[in-house]
């Protein structure tokens, strides 16, 4: 039998970005896939101004894992307190927080910390496995924190829509379906998909040219580009974020949904972008700027995305247009 014992972790870091920016990013959950590496997707179930309970995905170490977090929002003490199902032992919980003071006018200090009531001995719950989950976090919370002043320019949202008139589960089905993608779509030469658990899928397409290739959702254009979807056929959504995106893009997540009404659908592929400043001029040439890489990433992607939904479309009308 292995041995049950409390697991504790606490670290501090020193973040150059202001208190409340440093809060205000840990208390907005759901652009977290966007900003914060390992999460796929975050979904608010609940929130009533100051409990909230959230279904997070993330991608680590080649597997996604799924948790459900209830959190205590506390805004005028900059902390959260939060008790996490840990995904690796089903009914094990890690509780803990995250605090943030202020250490000068644009300086904070980050502290969490996170607690095993019935850690298993050998696990990532493991007194190591925290403390080095702990430092992570915190980690990637400060990388992110550190470009506030910086994060209008390379923050990026937007979609791409089109009308269907055909069935839902038609259009559904070709999205999903990204095996057959090299079939249909002429700039996909092969595509590859894992899918341990079914709706959570790896998916790594091969395009065979750096310009080519929609979103998974859209591609990055790279061969072996990889990209963690995750499916809700009876909710009509298909969120994906990719793995590793290219120069100049740091982080690139999204969602494919459909939208019904009396006479047919309308196909939404919603795009969020964080820029990567660092690689923005060897990316794109001698002296580009943020501006710049926004308007290639945005024309990139919406063009990946407009084609997918053209071929979406007459994938769900053309057997209506046979019917009639």
């Amino acid at each position: 039998m292995p041995s049950q014992r409390v697991r504790s972790a606490r670290r501090t870091v020193s973040v150059a970005a202001p208190a409340h920016v440093v809060y205000g990013m840990l208390a907005d959950a759901p652009r977290w896939p966007v900003l914060l590496p390992s999460y796929v997707h975050v979904e608010r179930m609940d929130f009533d101004g100051a409990g909230e309970t959230l279904l997070a995905w993330e991608f680590e170490d080649g597997r996604v894992r799924s948790s459900r977090l209830r959190r205590t929002l506390r805004p005028q003490a900059h902390s959260v307190d939060f008790e996490q199902d840990d995904p690796a032992w089903p009914g094990d919980t890690v509780v803990g927080s995250w605090s943030v003071e202020p250490d000068g006018a644009e300086r904070s200090l980050v502290t969490l910390r996170q607690q095993t009531p019935h850690a298993h001995t050998g696990t990532s719950a493991g007194p190591d496995g925290l403390d080095a989950d702990a430092a992570g976090r915190l980690a990637r919370l400060r990388e992110a924190a550190e470009r506030w002043d910086r994060l209008d320019e390379l923050l990026l949202a937007f979609e791409e829509r089109v009308r269907v008139e055909g069935p839902a589960e038609l259009v559904y089905d070709f999205l999903y379906r990204v095996e057959n993608w090299p079939e249909l779509l002429p700039h996909v030469d092969g595509s590859s998909v894992r899918e341990d658990r079914p709706g959570t899928q790896v998916v790594v397409l091969d395009t065979g040219a750096v310009e080519a290739g929609p979103a998974a959702g859209p591609d990055d254009g790279m061969p072996g580009s990889e990209t963690v979807r995750l499916c809700f056929p009876h909710a009509g959504r298909i969120v994906f974020k990719e793995t590793a995106p290219p120069a100049p893009i740091a982080a690139h997540s999204g969602e494919w949904s459909l939208v019904p009404d009396e006479s047919g659908l309308t196909v939404v592929c919603a795009h969020r972008v964080l820029l990567d400043e660092e690689s923005v001029e060897a990316a794109l040439g001698a002296g580009a700027l943020p501006l710049d890489a926004r308007r290639q990433v945005r024309e990139r992607l919406g063009r990946e995305s407009r084609e997918t939904l053209r071929l979406a479309k007459w994938h769900a009308e053309s057997p209506v247009r046979r019917l009639r």
